[in-house]
């Protein structure tokens, strides 16, 4: 898995990247109460806001953390937004994106230094 500074994980997955929010996301979130994910074939930049979670203490935006098609979104956690919480490195993935460079995953934090991040 890699991470970014703001506090996604990124999974490969064959020519994908699974996304999702970290523990520490969804701790900081509180109960998650609703979800909004992307439509699936959307072309997403760097850094454009892609999905809208909120929470009892706040609304946050995801952003995509690579440019690429959106490919697959995990309806899951729209009917329960409740797994973000449940399961937030596993089964409350929120989209699946297709990129061009694999390459590019070469910039995001490994698991030691996200965990540095945190402390």
């Amino acid at each position: 898995m890699k991470y970014t500074e703001d506090h996604e994980w990124l999974r490969i997955d064959g020519d994908l990247v699974v996304v999702g929010i970290t523990e520490h996301a969804s701790t900081a979130l509180g109960d998650v109460v609703f979800v909004e994910l992307p439509e699936v074939g959307t072309m997403v930049s760097k850094g454009d806001e892609v999905a809208v979670i909120e929470s009892v203490k706040a609304a946050s935006d995801i952003s995509a953390p690579l440019d690429g098609e959106i490919v697959e979104v995990n309806d899951a956690i729209e009917d329960t937004p409740s797994m973000v919480n449940d399961d937030p490195l596993g089964a409350a993935w929120f989209f699946k994106i297709k990129i061009d460079d694999m390459d590019a995953l070469d910039d995001f934090m490994d698991e030691d230094e996200y965990k540095d991040l945190i402390e």
